[in-house]
């Protein structure tokens, strides 16, 4: 999606607090500091396919895809810009993920290149390759503008090939920089090349024992034989170590942005020195705090924890996921399946909000960094908790029968006419059948909340055709009040409890106005039965 740029928008985006226009602001200062400017900006992401990707991967593209409009937005699109989404797949596999078939079958391949291992799914040639697949299908998904680089091929096509003889030439200065910050046993084994053993193809952790910088070769000894080998640094023969990759990675490929998790901002000062080393200016980024499951626990791709990327779709929109993470990317966040209705009502309400607002504010609204300047009409008449309480009071999991509902609540709306509203029926259904409906709880009411029930059912049938939300709304807080209840939000949990079997709801009296004001009072009926 292109945006039409002019003065007013750029200058506009100057002043933008919105924090993708802050790191556009720094990534521009870096570039005046540089002697020699580049042709085009290049944005990278990293992937560390050991373990299937989750939403925390996806983050990470869409909060640079969101930095590299901004870019585009501040400078005019003066300046040519990529987006590459790089997978370290030469890696070699340490652990069997938790989360993956064929457990035993992977035991057998520790240690060698993710590229190699097969496939515990049977769908790809290797497990680095399926998970690749993964990645770049749900990347595919959101149309992001990005090109996919693999470690693998990098290394054994010879992309990488001239910056591994610099890092080579540089050796004692790369280690001077890495053996402060280790431990001694593994200070004593350390290089920043791991060979790729010829005989086991594994990627091979062990100490140097000579360097031939003209020849571009390493020595080891193969610590299954004791055998002295020599072998290049070109070609894919090695790869290198986590930091030292990194910053090989930055100088190879020209990168000017990066950003990275808080629990990587060791890394990230070790491979910027690891970069000046080799003649290069490290690239802008920040650091972005990790995302945590349900129990405060850092999510993990190898045990799996947390919400996958194909789960946060099944129940919601991808614009939804894409709000999630434009909101406070420094704050350590929840990420599991509670977290959904409240993102997808926060989207809609930004997405109505945005036509009425002022240009500056515009930039602000996190609309406008999710649909690259341009988004759509979104007022909906009604919100996804609503809907969700609606699939739960009528007990139908029909998406005609809910639309009777809407279309009385908003006469004229249609599927066609709402094609946002209709999926979020959708998304309701599915949502409520797994989350919702297996976790209802229905209680019987107090005798003070029978006795309040039984007046709001009486008083619902003197309610005029046609009442607001607002007037049944009133009409319940009366009720409420006449029952001499300590503190009304007593009372509202009571209808929830009884009425919906959950302790929480919408407003309640739009709720009503959406159900039906019949339907309710047989409800209520029910309940007091």
């Amino acid at each position: 999606m292109s945006t039409t740029f002019d003065k007013t928008t750029a200058d506009l985006a100057q002043d933008s607090k919105a924090w993708p226009f802050d790191e556009a602001r720094k990534l521009l200062k870096r570039l005046d500091r540089l002697k020699e400017k580049p042709e085009t900006v290049l944005f990278e992401t990293g992937y560390g396919p050991s373990g299937l990707p989750h939403i925390g991967t996806f983050g990470e593209v869409a909060r640079t895809a969101m930095v590299r409009h901004a870019f585009r937005t501040l400078t005019e699109d003066n300046w040519q810009t990529r987006l590459i989404c790089f997978s370290d797949d030469m890696d070699g596999l340490r652990k069997v993920p938790d989360n993956v078939p064929e457990q035993e079958m992977m035991a057998e391949h520790l240690d060698e290149p993710l590229t190699t291992v097969p496939d515990p799914f049977g769908t790809h040639d290797s497990f680095g390759a399926h998970n690749n697949a993964r990645l770049m299908a749900f990347l595919d998904t959101f149309g992001f503008d990005y090109e996919f680089f693999s470690a693998t091929e990098c290394y054994r096509l010879g992309r990488f090939d001239e910056t591994l003889l610099k890092l080579l030439a540089n050796y004692d200065k790369v280690m001077d920089v890495i053996l402060p910050t280790l431990g001694d046993v593994r200070r004593a084994t350390y290089s920043p090349f791991l060979p790729v053993c010829p005989r086991t193809g594994k990627v091979l952790q062990v100490p140097m024992i000579a360097r031939d910088e003209a020849a571009g070769t390493i020595t080891y000894k193969d610590p299954g034989t004791g055998d002295e080998m020599t072998t290049p640094v070109t070609g894919g023969a090695v790869k290198c170590q986590w930091k030292a990759d990194w910053a090989m990675r930055w100088v190879a490929l020209g990168v000017d942005y990066e950003m990275a998790g808080k629990d990587l901002i060791d890394s990230v000062r070790l491979s910027g020195a690891i970069a000046r080393i080799l003649g290069a200016q490290p690239p802008e980024g920040f650091s972005y705090e990790l995302f945590l499951d349900e129990n405060a626990e850092k999510i993990s791709k190898s045990r799996g924890n947390g919400l996958t990327i194909e789960e946060w779709l099944t129940y919601a929109s991808p614009e939804s996921l894409s709000l999630y993470m434009f909101q406070s990317p420094r704050k350590a966040k929840r990420l599991y399946f509670d977290v959904i209705p409240k993102a997808v009502d926060e989207y809609l309400s930004h997405l109505g909000s945005y036509p009425s607002l002022e240009a500056d504010k515009q930039l602000n609204n996190p609309v406008w960094h999710i649909h690259e300047g341009a988004p759509g009409a979104g007022e909906l008449p009604i919100s996804f908790n609503l809907l969700l309480n609606l699939v739960s009071a009528s007990n139908s999991e029909d998406a005609s029968v809910l639309w009777g509902f809407i279309q009385r609540y908003a006469p004229g709306a249609t599927p066609e006419e709402h094609p946002l509203l209709d999926h979020l029926v959708g998304y309701a259904i599915r949502y409520f059948h797994d989350f919702v409906k297996p976790n209802k709880k229905y209680r019987a009411p107090t005798d003070q909340e029978r006795a309040a029930l039984a007046e709001l059912n009486d008083k619902f049938s003197g309610l005029p055709g046609g009442a607001t939300g607002e007037d049944i709304q009133t009409l319940v807080y009366e009720v409420g009040k006449a029952h001499e209840f300590e503190n009304l939000r007593d009372w509202f949990r009571a209808l929830y409890e009884v009425l919906l079997g959950q302790s929480q709801g919408p407003r309640f009296g739009n709720f009503v106005e959406l159900y039906g004001i019949e339907e309710t009072r047989e409800m209520i009926g029910k309940a007091l039965k």
